[in-house]
């Protein structure tokens, strides 16, 4: 889990104070995603600038120079590539021809050594599976919806991707990761944050709930591009075959046995850091839950404890000291 947060004013009417205040505040919002690095980047006189270090948002000072329309930024729950090596952290720098980018990645790409060699991409001490997305864009040599389009259908995984460019066009490429995308009118300003619990927390924070937002919305597969007057266009990729849970214990992708989802798998391997048994996160998944769900749910301790309790009830599992459902052990 790791969370994408950003914003794109494209009316300058906001007062740069307010701007800060708002990347600080989502932020810190997005660390219920990741806490193990944080980063953002903007445009500055024309030019592509990347500040992150491996800390959690709230120990980090967003300095956004006067000017700033754009921000493009990343919270880092660390499952490839060791943290400590800045840069392995989000976001990432790219460069296709004469226009150069910030990338940032929310999930897991699991056949990024595949693509490595395939595509003859050249070696690079990032160590992070998501940097293989920005080498594939590059190899396009060229950012827009085609090099996109062929980025998401070569990767695969768990993903959703933000990139900001040196013009301040910021594209969002929507997979089966969470997205939540608000247009502020009145105010010219687009906000966007990995899941609705961190936008309602960033905006309230500084008063942003006052005014009248609409929800934009992003399927799984579309490619949007805001460019910086705020003009909205869309595109499109094929999403590549979702990977689901079969049995308990079992894993399948199409006719082929015992395929991890990546993402659930990465949430049964790290359930130990969220003080839940790893056997919990595969009973969720037996029951229907999905991902998304179940990584909501490791946040909130008590509500996690509470419903495997009322799952384990459900089988008779004793769960209660001395007693079971049914009778007393």
């Amino acid at each position: 889990m790791c969370s994408l947060f950003g914003f794109l004013d494209y009316q300058g009417i906001i007062p740069h104070k307010v701007l800060r205040k708002l990347t600080q505040s989502i932020a810190v919002a997005a660390e219920e995603r990741g806490t193990d690095a944080s980063g953002i980047s903007y445009v500055k006189d024309g030019q592509i600038v990347i500040f992150k270090r491996p800390k959690p948002a709230h120990r980090l000072h967003f300095n956004l120079p006067e000017g700033t329309r754009a921000v493009l930024g990343h919270t880092r729950m660390t499952t490839q590539g060791s943290e400590k090596n800045n840069a392995n952290n989000h976001p990432f720098y790219g460069k296709t021809g004469d226009t150069t980018f910030a990338f940032a990645h929310n999930g897991i790409i699991y056949n990024d050594k595949e693509l490595r060699k395939e595509k003859q991409l050249p070696v690079t001490a990032i160590e992070t599976d998501s940097y293989v997305a920005v080498q594939l864009i590059e190899s396009q040599h060229h950012l827009d919806f085609e090099s996109l389009r062929y980025m998401a259908e070569e990767v695969n995984g768990s993903f959703t991707f933000s990139l900001l460019d040196e013009n301040n066009s910021l594209y969002l490429v929507k997979g089966s990761n969470p997205l939540c995308l608000l247009h502020f009118a009145s105010l010219g300003l687009y906000v966007y944050s990995s899941t609705e619990s961190i936008m309602k927390k960033a905006i309230k924070r500084i008063g942003l709930d006052k005014f009248a937002s609409e929800r934009i919305e992003a399927d799984e597969g579309d490619i949007i591009k805001i460019d910086k007057n705020g003009n909205i266009t869309r595109s499109q990729f094929t999403p590549a075959p979702s990977y689901t849970y079969y049995s308990r214990g079992k894993w399948w992708c199409g006719d082929y046995e015992d395929y991890f989802s990546t993402y659930e798998e990465t949430l049964i391997e790290m359930a130990h850091l969220f003080g839940a048994d790893e056997n919990d996160v595969i009973l969720l998944l037996d029951y229907g839950y999905t991902a998304d769900e179940i990584a909501d749910l490791m946040m909130d301790t008590d509500m996690f404890q509470e419903t495997i309790k009322e799952l384990k009830l459900m089988e008779g599992e004793c769960v209660y000291d001395n007693y079971c459902y049914g009778g007393v052990f």
